[in-house]
């Protein structure tokens, strides 16, 4: 049973890894910020969580399995996708926000439109 463990460890880190730095080198392809920020998006939501899970199969391999790791793994997975996908909306919206240029085909803007007011002001208060 080891030996498919880290088999599959092996097969998942190696995978992980081509993702990131398919990433990587995706980046230096895109023409804005935005795009470079979507772009990193099989790293974070797929090739960093192959690499965690890796880790938790080679340790069961080795040291056997516990509870405990698998909860950190379920953990560490699931802050992995929330935190990405957080960080990423941040970052656009902050490189939007400080001016740095859109591709001309980049539609739609949705930050570029004023926001649409209420019917009646007050409601909202």
């Amino acid at each position: 049973m080891t030996i498919v463990l880290e088999v599959l460890a092996a097969i998942f880190v190696v995978v992980g890894s081509l993702l990131v730095l398919l990433s990587g080198v995706a980046m230096f392809r895109q023409r804005d910020a935005f795009a470079r920020i979507s772009v990193m998006s099989p790293a974070t939501g797929m090739g960093l969580p192959l690499i965690v899970v890796a880790a938790f199969l080679h340790r069961c391999a080795t040291t056997g399995f516990g509870w405990l790791d698998l909860g950190k793994t379920v953990l560490t997975v699931a802050a992995l996708l929330v935190v990405s996908s957080v960080a990423s909306n941040i970052l656009a919206r902050a490189a939007y926000l400080s001016g740095a240029a859109v591709h001309p085909v980049t539609d739609p803007q949705d930050l570029a439109r004023a926001p649409e007011q209420p019917e009646d002001p007050e409601r909202w208060r």
